[in-house]
């Protein structure tokens, strides 16, 4: 956002020329709210003259969110407390919204009687415009992360959600696939349809099949008339399969059809109906192993698995627990109508320390227990499950914030390494250090490289 070139004018007061030296906008008012003095960074900040403003009511002038009964000036004034770095923004001359913080302070004559007040306000525009970008960087719809390996699932999920392909999201129980699925249907054209989600592993094959397909009036005892299934409920729309390799071979043909012919027949239909979905389908288990078994078809493998994303478990994202920490705080403070405060060190340190089996629902779960036992402040160990305490106690110490530092650091770097195909020269040019500090660093968190062989020696040093 540019800013408005004011004509520099000379200062007439020694204090003018002060206030016109800072790159905060200053202005003070009479106790009538009238302006009566306006420096250079207000008016190019504002885009207003000193002579427009001055003589005018300061309401008119800065058209700003905390004008009102939200003022901090005429708090400071009634209470003659200052007000220190107020969040809020202001309209200037061209209809800009520009974000600012501003202190305010009353302004006294020599005999020390009050004539009015003083405000100062600073421009945020670029501070907000770096975070936004920081956060877009870190952040696709609902998903946020910090993680190298996740991001290179952000850098192909826009892509992807463009794509009418069948996607097959792996990953370990609690590692959010549903939730990049629905990320996925937010960020494609069907976002404005239905996205309908079926745990698969949740119902017996029969009703699994009249939940997916739906039936007619008659199909069964007790079907009086008919229901939609899930392919019709989700049409325009997403369907999401999850679990898909708990599906039997009976049923895994049905799916089979509808994926290569994108018709289906409810039960006890006599007429295909169009499956005008996009299905995401997302498992737990190895499908290649389930194939070699003869528990998954292998048309069926290779019908779903068109585009293919892998989440990684929370072990090797430890660098996102403490935004995914302060992003469940915020969603419990607010679902609970508390103020917890966040997380002492040493339990966040006993967080980084937990290999999280359950991953990201584990966690979200250990959060809500603790805001059980903490209504205000901190979230302590002691306001932890009993699973994570009774661990760090048996293990005869508490881990302390330098023990949480060596876990996230060797975290980094066993990441580093495997993007690198274990290439330490390599993984130290992307860490940013050099060869002999990631040597150093390996020797002291305990980190050994697979042993080399002849067949990938020249992927890795010598």
């Amino acid at each position: 956002m540019g800013k408005t070139k004011i004509k520099a004018q000379v200062a007439s007061t020694p204090t003018d020329a002060i206030l016109d030296s800072i790159s905060d906008g200053v202005f003070t008012v009479d106790l009538e709210w009238r302006v009566t003095s306006f420096n250079r960074a207000a008016e190019e900040i504002t885009g207003v003259s000193r002579q427009e403003a001055i003589g005018r009511r300061c309401a008119e002038v800065f058209r700003s969110s905390m004008c009102g009964a939200a003022c901090a000036l005429q708090q400071t004034l009634r209470t003659g407390k200052p007000i220190i770095g107020k969040s809020g923004y202001i309209i200037d001359a061209h209809g800009n919204r520009i974000p600012i913080s501003i202190s305010t302070a009353v302004l006294r004559n020599s005999s020390g009687q009050v004539i009015g007040g003083a405000e100062t306000f600073r421009d945020l525009s670029e501070i907000e415009a770096l975070r936004q970008e920081l956060q877009g960087k870190f952040r696709v719809g609902d998903l946020t992360s910090r993680s190298p390996l996740m991001q290179r699932v952000f850098e192909v999920l826009p892509a992807i959600a463009g794509s009418p392909s069948t996607v097959m999201v792996l990953g370990e129980t609690g590692t959010g696939k549903e939730l990049v699925a629905r990320t996925i249907h937010s960020l494609s054209p069907r976002r404005q349809g239905p996205f309908v989600a079926v745990n698969c592993g949740a119902l017996p094959d029969t009703l699994l099949e009249s939940e997916l397909f739906g039936y007619k009036a008659g199909a069964f005892t007790g079907a009086t008339k008919d229901k939609p299934g899930r392919f019709a409920l989700a049409r325009g729309g997403t369907l999401f399969l999850d679990e898909i390799g708990e599906v039997s071979p009976a049923l895994q043909v049905r799916l089979l059809r509808v994926l290569q012919e994108r018709t289906y027949e409810p039960l006890g239909g006599t007429r295909s109906e169009n499956a005008e979905v996009r299905v995401i389908v997302a498992t737990n288990k190895d499908l290649m192993e389930q194939m070699r078994q003869g528990l998954f078809r292998e048309d069926l493998y290779y019908r779903v698995n068109v585009v293919r994303l892998e989440l990684p478990p929370l072990r090797r994202r430890k660098e996102d627990i403490p935004l995914l920490v302060e992003q469940f705080v915020t969603r419990f403070n607010r679902l609970q109508q508390k103020a917890v405060q966040g997380i002492a060190p040493e339990a966040l340190s006993l967080l980084m320390a937990h290999d999280w089996p359950g991953n990201i629902r584990e966690l979200e779960n250990a959060i809500e227990h603790a805001f059980i036992l903490c209504n205000t402040g901190e979230i302590g160990i002691a306001h932890l499950p009993p699973e994570l305490t009774a661990h760090i106690h048996a293990a005869g110490s508490m881990v302390d914030m330098r023990s949480a530092h060596d876990i996230l650091d060797a975290q980094t770097i066993r990441a580093a390494l495997e993007r690198n195909n274990f290439n330490r020269l390599a993984a130290a040019r992307e860490l940013g250090i050099h060869k002999t500090t990631l040597f150093r660093r390996m020797k002291k968190l305990g980190i050994t490289p697979p042993p080399k062989d002849g067949r990938n020696r020249s992927h890795r040093e010598k």
